[in-house]
């Protein structure tokens, strides 16, 4: 097999890390990036001595990151330092109840049987079920295309699907075991961000409780942004070139085959193209209509994971009592999430998530100053306005006030706010969304859309809108599953 020119399009965690398994193989890639930085929602600014990491700052499923680096003889440690996160997160139920998650098992368990007789060897068993279903995803599932039902009909495929539960809801199944409501709340949290309410995610999304709550809750030292800056050493290394401030305006196909791709600059040729930007962009906006996999229509019924109203605050002073992650659950999580999925809206009384890496990193803020992060889940493709923007700023700032009991209006040196059309903007994301396909039952494994062109024989997919879905590990693997599939095109 000869080498062959290889265009990305899209330089976050699944673009890098596509052109870095294409070079490994020692084919010559490119790739092209619309923005002036790496990283796509991975990247990061500074401003006023903060540093701030602009999208993902969960950083779960470790052994995902070290299964990609070793794919290339590599370890994570070889890039970045990573911090075991004690507690791992904290939730503010409100009323003075706070709950800090534990970082060991035995806190789990004791945790679990504080709030409910019993709860603790029931989560030890929830847990021990949630990890055989990690396993299998990780072996059998996630790592395959989803071009074709028949990947799956196999009698150990279809009795590992059984054990998965994919056909009882996440809500149900939880309330098997508990019913204290601060342990619903803990186990149904990640479920807010995969594109659904608990009551429509299948149960088999518990693999998130073990990514959670087993493998421990990480923060690589120096912030987020330190694993897309790995991945481009990785790319570099291996002969990958990234243009940056260069956005594709078409995918040139002649005869079934894509032959490159144009930006305002020119024109890039390439025997197969990988697009890790927006699926829907790419589709309606860079393929010509009988090329496409899925016309507009298609698109506009996609379920979508949520989209986000971001502040990215630097105070000139520290808050008291503050953990790197807490959750603001003092207000109503079914509303909120209604108001996300069932009947899109902005949120009367949000839920919403504070990151202070500060408490963790020292770099990310001058002495004595404190970074901040917060996030409210809203549903993709609302109206954005400031006024908007500055009224929920307001609202949460009230409640963090409350909460630590000191005040922090006063003390913001620096706020930025990032919303539905900074994403549809920065990302060409569609509606704004910020994660990605909702995880439903419909729109898992074959039902999401294809990794592969059908109509162009060499043009690929990878990232947030297909297979496996939204999230940084995700991405990771999503690139695995692009890369092999195109070592397998060219085998051909």
């Amino acid at each position: 097999m000869s080498h062959k020119k290889i265009v990305v399009i899209g330089s976050g965690f699944a673009g890098l890390a596509t052109a870095a398994l294409l070079a490994k193989e020692g084919h010559e890639v490119t790739v092209l990036e619309k923005n002036s930085s790496i990283g796509g929602r991975a990247r990061h600014f500074s401003e006023n001595g903060f540093t701030f990491d602009m999208g993902p700052s969960w950083y779960w499923m470790p052994d995902v990151f070290e299964n990609f680096f070793g794919l290339f003889g590599k370890k994570v440690s070889d890039y970045y330092e990573l911090k075991k996160l004690s507690p791992s997160y904290t939730i503010n139920f409100g009323e003075g109840n706070t709950m800090f998650v534990p970082d060991t098992m035995e806190g789990i368990f004791a945790l679990f049987e504080s709030k409910e007789p019993g709860a603790g060897a029931k989560i030890k068993q929830f847990l021990t079920v949630a990890e055989e279903k990690y396993n299998i995803s990780m072996n059998d599932l996630v790592y395959k295309p989803s071009l074709s039902i028949t990947e799956f009909v196999n009698l150990t495929m279809l009795k590992s699907l059984f054990r998965m539960k994919l056909f009882i809801s996440f809500s149900k199944y939880v309330r098997q075991s508990f019913t204290h409501p601060d342990l619903l709340r803990l186990l149904e949290f990640p479920i807010l961000f995969l594109g659904a309410t608990p009551q429509n995610t299948p149960a088999l999304y518990s693999i998130m409780n073990h990514a959670g709550l087993t493998q421990g809750t990480w923060y690589p030292m120096g912030g987020m942004r330190r694993i897309p800056e790995a991945l481009e050493s990785l790319s570099l290394s291996l002969g990958v070139k990234i243009a940056t401030d260069q956005a594709v305006t078409k995918i040139q196909v002649e005869q079934g085959k894509t032959t490159g791709v144009f930006t305002e600059d020119g024109f890039y040729p390439a025997d197969a193209v990988v697009a890790a930007c927006d699926y829907a962009h790419t589709e309606q906006k860079l393929l010509e209509p009988q090329y496409r996999n899925y016309n507009s229509n298609y698109w506009d019924t996609r379920v979508l994971a949520p989209s986000a109203l971001i502040f990215y605050v630097g105070l000139n002073t520290r808050v008291q009592n503050v953990e790197h992650h807490t959750l603001f659950f003092d207000e109503d999580f079914g509303v909120h999430a209604e108001e996300i999925y069932t009947e899109p809206k902005w949120p009367q009384k949000p839920l919403f998530y504070l990151c202070c890496p500060s408490v963790s990193d020292p770099t990310v803020a001058p002495e004595g100053k404190e970074n901040l992060f917060v996030l409210i889940p809203v549903a993709s493709g609302l109206e954005d306005s400031e006024e908007m923007r500055e009224k929920y700023f307001n609202m949460v700032v009230d409640r963090m006030e409350s909460y630590y009991g000191q005040d922090i209006r006063n003390h913001i040196e620096y706020m930025r706010s990032y919303c539905v059309k900074d994403f549809q903007e920065d990302y060409n994301a569609l509606r704004g969304n910020a994660y990605g396909l909702a995880n439903t039952l419909t729109q898992t494994a074959v039902l999401k859309p294809r990794i592969r062109n059908k109509k162009v024989s060499n043009l690929f997919y990878a990232g947030q809108l297909t297979v496996p879905g939204p999230g940084v590990p995700p991405s990771l693997i999503s690139a695995q599953i692009a890369a092999k599939l195109i070592q397998n095109y060219f085998k051909k």
